[in-house]
């Protein structure tokens, strides 16, 4: 490559984003199915699917899309729920059992939770107000959809509104909070141009939903003020809805067993361009290193250090192909590239489930399976037998679902 060449590829490799699996294309896609209905919601939109036989709602299951940049897809999100990628055919199985689905997105994923609870809102109350009969509500989401729900539900009870669901559901959703490597993050706005990687990591809903986030303007590595508000603003409304059934699902394995990385190995290193620059996965103690950045164009280096973090790489939890997708990037590009852990932990387990929190390493490695169930704030959950990626439609867990809808 030449030097001009390397300055254009070091300033383009910035157009990726981490994220929800099923807020990006399946890798087999399929056309979903035409929806019954399409609704335009305040700040997003849902599409319905009557279940089978039904002639309008009368069963209703709300389930709403997940973490990434820019506007909801609701056909990727039907394939995504359906069966793509080898995964089990939720979607099919509901509308089978004449379950009436209906899918929410979101004009902009990475607004405020907040925000898009707005759109939660009203898909509830339009759904109360079309439904034909007076059988239950299921409302939930995958990923922060499971956020956006549980305050949606929450502020309605709050206001005194008659939201009419039965069973709310969380998939894999980061009550606790969810994890994208530190050096990750500083990498996002170390690329000398802006980009969507940056964006996303710097957006509203990636400051409320990350335990720990790198604040590009101080370099300062915290809680974000924006999550600070979050959790204030989930206080006010109560936390939690408190008339539904709380049902929450994980990812990650319940028996305290982690992914088996090594804390403070060598993650993912690259040559050619930002040549020199190695990620460490994360390791406990003060001062760090997780990442070492270079470029040549404007040239720079900066080292990345954490105090007093777990080992939250390694954790059990639905995962992510953090280090993957940016080593996929770095080689379109023509980055030489060594990549030793494709996968990290992105939501554990405890988060999951909420029934721990996740700034001690012997909370976040705890065996759920082994605590009282009492101690999660939801009234019952399940974990997955192994650590499957963040929001993988397994059998296991739908069948759970499936079996705990109300009548």
């Amino acid at each position: 490559m030449t030097p001009q060449q390397e300055e254009t590829a070091e300033r383009q490799v910035g157009g990726f984003t981490i994220g929800d699996p099923l807020a990006t294309a399946p890798k087999g896609m399929t056309e979903a199915p035409e929806p019954d209905e399409r609704w335009q919601l305040p700040n997003g939109f849902a599409h319905v699917y009557f279940g089978e036989r039904n002639r309008g709602i009368t069963r209703p299951v709300i389930m709403a899309d997940g973490f990434n940049l820019g506007r909801s897809d609701l056909n990727w999100l039907y394939v995504g729920l359906n069966g793509a990628d080898g995964g089990y055919p939720l979607l099919d199985q509901l509308r089978r059992r004449g379950r009436d689905v209906i899918l929410l997105g979101f004009e902009e994923r990475t607004a405020s939770v907040l925000d898009n609870a707005r759109a939660a809102e009203a898909a509830i109350m339009r759904t109360v107000a079309e439904q034909l009969g007076a059988a239950p509500l299921s409302v939930g989401g995958f990923s922060m959809g499971g956020m956006i729900t549980r305050f949606a539900l929450a502020r309605l009870e709050m206001q005194r509104m008659d939201h009419r669901t039965r069973m709310y559901f969380s998939y894999d959703s980061p009550h606790r909070g969810a994890v994208i490597p530190v050096g990750l993050q500083a990498f996002a706005h170390f690329i000398p141009v802006a980009n969507d990687f940056a964006r996303q990591m710097n957006s509203p809903a990636a400051r409320q939903m990350l335990w720990r986030h790198y604040d590009p303007h101080s370099a300062r590595i915290g809680v974000a003020p924006e999550r600070q508000e979050f959790l204030r603003k989930l206080e006010e409304v109560g936390s939690w809805p408190r008339l539904p059934r709380l049902l929450a699902l994980a990812n990650g394995r319940g028996d305290g067993a982690g992914l088996g990385i090594e804390p403070g190995s060598f993650a993912l290193g690259v040559q050619r361009i930002y040549p020199g620059t190695v990620f460490s996965t994360q390791a406990q103690g003060r001062d760090v290193v997780v990442a070492e950045l270079k470029r040549r164009f404007p040239q720079a280096e900066k080292t990345i250090t954490t105090s007093d973090f777990p080992e939250t790489d390694g954790a059990p939890g639905g995962t992510l192909r953090s280090y993957g997708i940016l080593a996929d990037m770095l080689r379109k590009f023509g980055g030489q590239v060594d990549l030793r852990h494709e996968h990290v932990c992105f939501v554990p387990s405890v988060s999951a489930v909420s029934i721990r929190d996740i700034d001690q390493h012997k909370d976040l490695y705890t065996a759920v399976d082994d605590i009282d169930p009492g101690e999660s704030d939801a009234d019952d959950f399940l974990c997955s037998v192994t650590n499957t990626g963040h929001t993988a439609i397994t059998e296991e867990l739908c069948t759970w679902l499936l079996d705990r809808l109300p009548d």
